[in-house]
């Protein structure tokens, strides 16, 4: 199991940083790995939510189904990657000084035989944990309207 974290300090209140990602669907404007979000269930936000996402990372394409399993607004998104890679994993909002808010995103992924398992998680997490760290400079832009 990989496990990768990542945080950046966003100058705005956990309520204005919810509001730019409790829209699932507009995910794909931020993370530059995401392609396209299709929801595979009437509900488009809260627990229980379930949608495919197609991932891009360098060469390599696949579509990964995720479950919302906790929606705790201003606080907390939990999710469940039930795709080709499976894991669990959640996106964090803690207030920081001077009305700002560290958003922190971690999740624990289990890659298959064939993406090279342990040690092609291994050489994922890392290659996932830079994109990442550029979907959060891309958040914060977003978020603080830069």
């Amino acid at each position: 199991m990989s496990r990768i974290r990542v945080s950046t300090i966003i100058d705005a209140s956990p309520r204005a940083v919810w509001s730019a990602i409790d829209d699932i669907g507009s995910h794909v404007e931020w993370m530059h790995d995401a392609d396209a979000i299709r929801f595979r269930t009437d509900r488009r936000a809260g627990k229980g939510t379930v949608f495919e996402c197609d991932t891009r990372v360098g060469p390599l394409k696949l579509t990964d189904l995720m479950e919302i399993t906790e929606w705790k607004p201003r606080r907390r998104m939990g999710v469940r990657h039930r795709g080709i890679v499976t894991g669990e994993g959640a996106f964090t909002l803690t207030r920081a000084r001077g009305g700002r808010t560290r958003f922190s995103w971690h999740e624990r992924l289990r890659f298959p035989w064939w993406m090279g398992g342990e040690l092609g998680g291994v050489v994922g997490a890392e290659i996932l944990r830079l994109v990442w760290r550029r979907n959060l400079v891309n958040l914060k832009r977003r978020v603080e309207g830069r």
